[in-house]
């Protein structure tokens, strides 16, 4: 399978999937896409998730990376990497979840993480070293950092805004030590993103140092996330007998959601999606008025979707053709405040005795507020956010043993302005030094 960049219309610049793995963004600013979306049989599909996850995982990334990677390995690494499951739960009469939370850092982005960690595995070697350049505004962090953590040849570099995701979240990416080098930066999400890319399109620097993003803006975090929509629309389809149900995404970056639109592509039957959404909707303003507009985020109680220039945009718009009409008639966008996210903590544990995290909450409100027949994507788990559920419901609740160990462990972290100059100095440095 090769590789294209988004703004290479013409597909002059083929990359193999090593090399885009590698770069993460294409020479020219553009993310990468396959040169072709494969179609999934989708009664192999729901033949392997009777099975395992893993089982219906091996099947949807063979059809991307079989030529690429021998079975034998990618079935292992597969396995490996998803030995815990995500079942679409009921709340309550009609309404269903799908629990991406319960991997080993509780975040839907064990999911992307862990694969690509594996896959960066077997397509590096341990004699060629590498630096995984990644910014978080919240789960990523911790994500990347277990899905990398010890792999032989691979540094990683995370970047964080200072003060901008919750105690916890930072305990899971500046306790593990080793091989993860988390930084600090002061200031927003924005700039930490705008840092990992100014890197990536210094060319020079490239040149000197081997460098990949663990983003979803790289191929092996962004395809991965689409086999997750494959086994819940079999749980749907078993559940309630009908195949095409609305698909509700809280959404920051728009990788996830992209996700989903890439099954579609590949043959999931779907009634639609909603991009769910804080008081960061660039994309839901987008879809009412036609134009795009990119902002400064704001500070939100969700603060995984405080991504006020989403990266996933373009790819989103890619698969749709550049064609507004084309994209609106399958993607609706929804938003609420952080008084109406705490609602929906509310109704939920009070009608249903269900504790959701406040980017789930979006969800749900979506849900309820558009009367979708669907489902919505729980995409953390409540824990990670103690201070909001707390805030919300006006009690504690128990905290996995998983995130106790992280809480209990020292952080160790490197302080840093938004400096380009300083980032590229630190990471030359981890390097060299790898």
């Amino acid at each position: 399978m090769k590789f294209y960049s988004t703004r290479d219309r013409e597909r002059r610049n083929a990359f193999s999937l090593k090399d885009a793995a590698f770069m993460g963004l294409a020479p020219d600013g553009g993310l990468f896409i396959p040169e072709r979306i494969p179609q999934a049989d989708m009664a192999r599909v729901e033949a392997e998730a009777a099975k395992s996850y893993a089982d219906m995982a091996i099947y949807l990334a063979g059809l991307f990376f079989g030529d690429d990677i021998p079975a034998d390995k990618l079935d292992a690494m597969i396995r490996k990497a998803y030995d815990f499951d995500c079942p679409l739960a009921e709340v309550g009469p009609g309404l269903r979840t799908l629990e991406l939370f319960h991997g080993p850092t509780f975040a839907f982005k064990d999911f992307g993480a862990r694969f690509m960690g594996g896959m960066l595995g077997l397509l590096n070697g341990s004699s060629e070293e590498l630096v995984v350049l990644t910014a978080t505004s919240g789960d990523t962090g911790g994500a990347v950092a277990s899905g990398f953590y010890n792999v032989p040849g691979v540094s990683v570099v995370v970047l964080y805004p200072e003060g901008k995701i919750s105690d916890l979240q930072e305990s899971q990416m500046t306790t593990l030590h080793g091989n993860i080098r988390p930084v600090r930066v002061a200031g927003d999400f924005d700039d930490c993103q705008a840092l990992v890319k100014a890197v990536f399109a210094d060319s020079e620097f490239r040149s000197k140092v081997r460098v990949t993003s663990a983003n979803s803006i790289n191929i092996l975090r962004w395809i991965p996330q689409s086999f997750y929509y494959f086994y819940a629309w079999c749980q749907w389809k078993k559940a309630t007998g009908n195949d095409r149900p609305v698909i509700v995404v809280p959404s920051g970056n728009y990788g996830n959601i992209t996700a989903g639109m890439l099954a579609s592509f590949m043959g999931m039957p779907v009634g639609g999606f909603i991009c769910g959404s804080n008081a960061n909707d660039v994309v839901p303003e987008f879809l009412k008025s036609g134009k795009y507009v990119p902002r400064d985020s704001v500070r939100t109680i969700a603060n995984a979707m405080d991504v006020g220039a989403p990266s996933n945009f373009e790819r989103m718009m890619y698969l749709y053709g550049e064609d507004y009409g084309r994209l609106t008639s399958v993607l609706s966008g929804f938003s609420c405040t952080d008084e109406e996210i705490k609602a929906g903590i509310r109704e939920l544990y009070e009608k249903y005795g269900y504790v959701s995290d406040p980017h789930s909450a979006v969800g749900y409100n979506a849900i309820k507020a558009t009367g979708a027949e669907g489902f919505w994507l729980s995409t953390a788990h409540h824990s990670k956010f103690r201070e909001v559920i707390s805030d919300a419901l006006g009690r504690e609740f128990p905290v996995p043993e998983g995130l106790k160990a992280a809480m209990s462990k020292e952080k160790i972290f490197t302080p840093m302005a938004v400096s380009l100059q300083d980032l590229e100095a630190f990471v030359k440095k981890v390097y060299e030094r790898s």
